[in-house]
This record gives C-alpha cells, sequence and structure tokens, in this order.
C-alpha cells in the first residue's frame, strides 16, 4: 500500500471499499491529497466500534465506518464518497436543519431517542437514533465537515413500548364482569397503539354452530373484511378454520387497499392472525386478528410482542368466562332456592289447612259426654298430635316467610317482673301455654320483647 495512504488501512468492510473506491471520480480527489485534517477523523472513525458517519466539503461527501453499515442497509454498496443529502434524502428534512447548525455556526447538536423513518431495508422503517453532530475543522481551524456519533435505540424504544400496552392489557383485564366488555377493553388498548396494530378483529368460537362471531374490532376496514360471522367449514379472508385446525398463528397477505391510520399514503400489506387459547384447555376460545404495521419489519421481537398480547387475551377472557360462569351459577342458585321457598310455602298453607278443620270435630267429639273415656283418651291423644304437627307445619311457613323476605317484626316494649339475673342453663324446663314456649325460673333483666305478629308469639 502506498505510505500516503496508511491513514486507509484496517477499518473492516468499510476500509475496504474505501481503499478500493476510484476517489478521482470524485470531489475529494485522489486520497494522497487529501488535507491532513480529512485524513486523522477519517483514521479515527475506522479504529472505532462505536456507529460514526461524517461528511466533508461543500460537496457533503459522505464516510462512515463498520458500526455504522446495519444503519445504511441496502445502501452500503453506494454510499461512501456520495452526497449526504442524497443518502439520507428521506431524512433530510429531519436532519438537515442541525446539520445547517453545525456548519453554519459550529454549535453541536444532541437529540435522544428521535424518531426516523429509513428506507434502509427497501421501506420507510420506523426507527430511533440517539446521536450529537459535532463540527469538524480543515488545516485552517475552519469549519470543513461535521461528524455524528450515533447509538441507534430502536429496540429499547419499541421493547418500552410493547411493555407499556401488555401493562395495560394486564391492568384493563381486572374487574371485568362479561366478556363481550372483557373484548371492548381489550380491543381498546390495541386501538391505542397504533404504530404496532393498526387495525385488529377479535372473533368469539362458537363450538355448538361452527362460527365465529366478531366481537370488537378497530381500524378502518371494510365491511366485508370483518364480517359479523364467520362459519368456519368454508373458507374466509383471514383463515380462521385453519387457524383453529392447526392451533397455531400464521400471517395473511392482504391485497386490499387498506390505508395505515397514521400514514395514509402507506398501505398495510400484512395481518397476523393468532389463536386465543381457552381457560384450561388446547382449544382455542378466540381468534385475534391484528394488523402489522407497514413501517417495521416482522422480526422475532414483533412476533413475540403479538404472541404475548395473545396470551394476555387468554388470560383476561378466561377470567371473565370464568366470572360469568359463577354469576350464571349463583343465579341459578338462586333461582331454586325462591323454587325451594314457594315450594315450602305452598306445601305449608296446603298441610295447615286440613289441619285445622280436622281439630275442630276431634275436639268436640272429645268434650261430648256422650263420648266413652277410651274413645276420649283416643281423641285426646288425636288432638295434642295434631296440635303438635300444626306447630311444626307453622313453623315451616314461619321459615319459608323469612326466606321469601315476606315475614315482619312487630317490637313491643315489655318489662320483666322477675329480678334481675342471668339466664340460668338450657337444663330449664320448659312449660308452654297457648301454643307458645317460655323457659321457667329463669332471673332475666328488664327488656323489651318482640313480637312476630302471629299468635301473640313473643320474644323476651
Amino acid at each position: 500500500m502506498n505510505p500516503t495512504l496508511d491513514f486507509l488501512a484496517g477499518g473492516g468492510e468499510v476500509g475496504v471499499r474505501l481503499r478500493a473506491l476510484n476517489w478521482q471520480e470524485t470531489p475529494l480527489g485522489p486520497p494522497e491529497h487529501w488535507p491532513q485534517s480529512l485524513k486523522t477523523i477519517v483514521r479515527v472513525m475506522l479504529d472505532s466500534r462505536y456507529a460514526m458517519w461524517m461528511l466533508w466539503g461543500a460537496d457533503l461527501t459522505f464516510f462512515c465506518n463498520d458500526a455504522y453499515l446495519p444503519t445504511v442497509g441496502i445502501r452500503r454498496d453506494w454510499v461512501l464518497g456520495a452526497r449526504a443529502d442524497k443518502v439520507w434524502e428521506e431524512i433530510w428534512p429531519d436532519i438537515g436543519p442541525r446539520i445547517s447548525t453545525v456548519l453554519e455556526h459550529g454549535q453541536a447538536t444532541w437529540d435522544e431517542a428521535l424518531l426516523l423513518f429509513l428506507e434502509r431495508s427497501g421501506f420507510a422503517e420506523e426507527t430511533y437514533h440517539t446521536f450529537s453532530y459535532s463540527p469538524v475543522y480543515d488545516d485552517g481551524s475552519r469549519i470543513a465537515g461535521m461528524l455524528c456519533v450515533v447509538t441507534e435505540v430502536t429496540e429499547r424504544v419499541i421493547g418500552e413500548r410493547h411493555l407499556r400496552v401488555l401493562r395495560d392489557l394486564a391492568a384493563r383485564a381486572a374487574g371485568m364482569e362479561t366478556v363481550q366488555q372483557a373484548c371492548d377493553r381489550l380491543i381498546a388498548v390495541l386501538a391505542a397503539d397504533l404504530l404496532d396494530v393498526p387495525f385488529a378483529c377479535l372473533y368469539l368460537i362458537d363450538k355448538a354452530s361452527a362460527e365465529a362471531r366478531l366481537a370488537s374490532h378497530h381500524g378502518e376496514l371494510p365491511e366485508w373484511l370483518r364480517p359479523a360471522t364467520v362459519s368456519l367449514g368454508k373458507a374466509d379472508k383471514w383463515r380462521l378454520g385453519d387457524t383453529l385446525r392447526r392451533n397455531d398463528s400464521h400471517v395473511v397477505a392482504l391485497t386490499e387497499l387498506i390505508a395505515s391510520p397514521l400514514w395514509p399514503e402507506q398501505l398495510i400489506t400484512q395481518a397476523a392472525v393468532l389463536p386465543i387459547q381457552g381457560q384450561g384447555s388446547s382449544e382455542s376460545c378466540a381468534v385475534l386478528v391484528a394488523g402489522l404495521s407497514p413501517r417495521r419489519p416482522l422480526d422475532d421481537s414483533y412476533r413475540g410482542f403479538l404472541d404475548l398480547v395473545a396470551g394476555q387475551f387468554a388470560a383476561a377472557l378466561a377470567d371473565a368466562q370464568g366470572y360469568e360462569a359463577e354469576r350464571q351459577r349463583a343465579e341459578a342458585l338462586g333461582a331454586l332456592d325462591r323454587a325451594k321457598t314457594i315450594f315450602f310455602s305452598n306445601v305449608s298453607h296446603e298441610f295447615r289447612t286440613p289441619l285445622t278443620l280436622m281439630l275442630g270435630p276431634i275436639a268436640e267429639a272429645a268434650a261430648d259426654p256422650a263420648t266413652s273415656a277410651p274413645v276420649r283418651a283416643q281423641l285426646e291423644l288425636a288432638h295434642r298430635n295434631s296440635l303438635r304437627l300444626l306447630k311444626l307445619v307453622n313453623s315451616l311457613l314461619d321459615f319459608s316467610r323469612i326466606e321469601a323476605g315476606r315475614a315482619q317484626a312487630s317490637y313491643e316494649p315489655r318489662i320483666s317482673r322477675r329480678s334481675p339475673g342471668i339466664l340460668p342453663a338450657r337444663s330449664a324446663r320448659p312449660s308452654s301455654g297457648r301454643g307458645c314456649a317460655s323457659w321457667s325460673g329463669a332471673r332475666t333483666s328488664p327488656s323489651p320483647c318482640i313480637s312476630t305478629g302471629r299468635c301473640g308469639k313473643r320474644s323476651c
């Protein structure tokens, strides 16, 4: 190598390209005639493992190092020695004023996580960069160019955005009482993330009818791309039936003109179809159709994010389905309890009517002087047992009224004449009078009594 070109030694792939480039056809001319200040900054840039690019001279000649090649992308074959405003033509309205500030005033700039849409992969890609533009001086200490030291933070910024979406999905899933409410809330979270999901449709699977029902959606989609119901046995645009049979996600290419909500000039060309697993089952209970951003590559990070979204949908729908099932169970038990109460109430009435009709004739027959002693004894026995049965029927009717909420308490003040004392143990002998039970031998303090309003029953 020519000793005058030692400053181009090394540098990896960029060094090879710089040495092979015909600089005679560029405004800078042969490298051996470059000013020493340019040789020095080029050598520093080539030896650095930090991503750098620079421009030099009035023609804005472009240089970069190996670490910057991923940012250049598919243009790496022609960018070296080209005009910087042609290399970054699509973002020049964003970076041009910053570069002018450096070249005209010598003031360095600083930007953190600046959004730039780079066409490095054949389309305008969403990227984020933290960088500084600094002036570069020639041998006469005049500003001759600009040096950019840059860190691409695309993965970090998008990763943080994905975490926020997943956090919001988990937060909105709390407290959902119905499956429909869960669907609407989850889709609303995706509607706030148009950078990753420009449109979405959530279909619930009805196994009985072998149909998928559109539960919720967002985005400007024609109706024939979001049908209300889809027969799983027939072909459809999203291939929902195939998704359920394979139980795996797939990507559908779109030929329809669906404009991006953020960039109307750019069309959405792909959508991901993701199965949503049911609770405690390997079968899917729903399918999520998610439009893919036209300004992001479908890489592992993007796919992983969509899989996590599907997982959050599965957990939220499972919770909502469990809540609905529990509520339906509670409603069924409540209906059963009401039916039981009505049944016991009716049965009590049916039992009490014949008992009441029986007690009168039995009492009259027992009190008749013409009745013989043996027959009177049998009648009195029948009368006592009938009263006991009537008491049980009345108690059953009282409990039925309480459960039905129809019992009404009547409060009547009553002062006991007994001396203050403590209620004795349950071994006290009860005495009955007029169909009401009371405890004898009790020593109680004065207290009001409560009457149930039937047969003069009182509770002290």
